[in-house]
């Protein structure tokens, strides 16, 4: 060795510590003054960083904080996602946010952390409240502090946000649909629906902004650009509420659906056909193959693949449809395919839930993580099932039904009646692939003041829920883990 150039047993050494673990070339660095200094060097950092997630968030280690690095990025976020998977005191820091004197009836994130692009330096996370005693509200979940709050209006019903422009959205008991500014609660824009129920769903195409809203009616406007300028408006169902929006990853297909009656399909509809409609061509749309619609989702790495839960009353069976979207074009005319994937029965005991899955009533929760997963919660129950149907994991840990669940790429959050917050993280299991796999309990106060968790969103690094008072008088829980 000491006939070797320097050089040469410092590139030797890089390559011997690429087969450590973090904790190991934290302690070989304390061995002596070179191997210090190899252990520190930046690509090895860089190549763990990009291992475990693919994609980091280069800004942090700008000019403008020179002290950052990609050992200081791998230790911080190893030491946030320890605590998310933990949940231990001390971990995190929980604030409850009051000022709203009525029902809480959602929240958004406005500026939220994301899992892609974490800041752990400067970011704060900025979420916007909606509540039935007619105000919006906007708050700093991090200190807890209130932003701004909306003039008085009619009861509200639905919020959404659009994070891109900062612009938060909602419509009210009358059908009135608003946009606000999302950084000063300034009011942007109105438009009337006329209707008392609306479901909402924002998206960008390219550069520009698009609302489609579904109406007690049975119909779909679209309105474009934060001033809410009418493009189109089209009779889905007659008579019955579309309560199901979702659009497709790639954005060129719409999906409207109702709960209100067994008999009707979900139809996909051709988004340009909303955006941009044609005076001379009709509006593309196409039934899917199923009735009986309890809930749908599309999955979020494919371009438009459709997962349908739906039952099916004379064999009370209830199934998971697969189905691929696509456009067929001709020299003469365009044809959607709606093409099933994947079919199978779920295999759930109708006996062991409060309600039947076929209830109008019934709080079916249906999300999806990547091409492979798709998680299910009714009553005090959660499943995982692959694509393929295969059950993954399943878990019965509330007491009280499940109300609210929210799915990101780390983990599962599930808020329930009984003023619990369960929190699950994915693994992957050496014989079965992906799974879930259940960590702890985030508790939501006394019982005795309020009757349970309604709603639960998640950014990367907090998790906000609402409690229902029994006052009447909603509170907001933010848990904010620390990096």
């Amino acid at each position: 060795m000491d006939s070797c150039e320097p050089q040469l047993i410092d590139d030797c050494l890089i390559q011997i510590f690429t087969f450590l673990t973090e904790e190991d070339l934290i302690n070989v660095s304390s061995v002596c003054k070179d191997w210090h200094e190899v252990a520190e060097t930046p690509w090895l950092w860089r190549r763990m960083c990009l291992q475990r997630w693919g994609f980091c968030n280069l800004a942090v280690l700008g000019s403008e904080q020179a002290n950052h690095s990609w050992k200081r990025y791998f230790l911080r976020r190893s030491h946030l996602e320890k605590n998310m998977t933990k949940g231990r005191t001390g971990g995190y820091t929980c604030k409850s946010l009051r000022g709203h004197t009525g029902r809480v009836v959602g929240f958004v994130y406005l500026k939220a952390n994301s899992s892609q692009l974490p800041d752990f330096w400067s970011h704060n996370a900025t979420v916007c409240s909606a509540s039935s005693d007619g105000t919006v509200r906007a708050w700093n979940i991090q200190n807890g502090e209130p932003l701004w709050c909306s003039p008085v209006q009619s009861p509200l019903m639905k919020i959404l946000s659009d994070e891109q422009h900062e612009v938060v959205i909602t419509a009210d008991s009358q059908g009135l649909i608003k946009t606000w500014q999302g950084q000063t609660g300034q009011e942007l824009a109105s438009f009337s629906t006329s209707s008392s129920h609306c479901t909402l769903l924002q998206y960008n195409i390219d550069n520009d902004w698009f609302l489609t809203v579904g109406t007690g009616q049975g119909s779909v406007c679209t309105l474009e650009g934060p001033s809410l300028t009418k493009k189109s408006s089209i009779i889905v169902y007659d008579t019955f509420s579309v309560n199901i929006l979702l659009a497709s990853p790639d954005k060129k297909w719409i999906t409207a659906g109702t709960t209100e009656n067994n008999d009707f399909c979900p139809k996909v509809i051709y988004t340009e056909s909303l955006t941009s409609p044609s005076e001379d061509e009709e509006t593309l749309c196409q039934s899917v193959p199923v009735i009986g619609c309890r809930a749908a989702v599309f999955i979020p790495t494919q371009p438009a693949r459709l997962a349908v839960l739906h039952h099916n009353d004379l064999e009370r069976k209830n199934d998971i449809t697969i189905f691929d979207v696509i456009m067929k074009k001709t020299k003469y005319k365009s044809e959607i395919i709606v093409q099933q994937v994947e079919s199978f029965p779920l295999k759930l005991q109708l006996e062991s839930f409060p309600f039947t899955l076929n209830a109008s009533s019934s709080n079916i929760l249906l999300a999806a993580k990547d091409s492979n997963c798709i998680v299910l919660a009714a009553g005090q129950q959660l499943w995982v099932y692959s694509l393929k149907g295969v059950m993954l994991a399943s878990f019965k840990e509330h007491t009280l039904p499940i109300s609210s669940i929210c799915v990101d790429s780390f983990r599962v959050v599930t808020a329930s009646k009984d003023l619990s917050l369960r929190v699950l993280t994915w693994k992957n299991d050496r014989d079965y692939g992906l799974t879930l796999e259940s960590r702890y309990h985030l508790l939501g106060g006394s019982h005795a003041m309020s009757r349970g968790f309604t709603h639960v969103a998640c950014d990367y690094s907090s998790i906000v829920a609402s409690v229902e008072g029994n006052d009447g008088k909603d509170v907001l829980k933010a848990y904010s883990f620390n990096a």
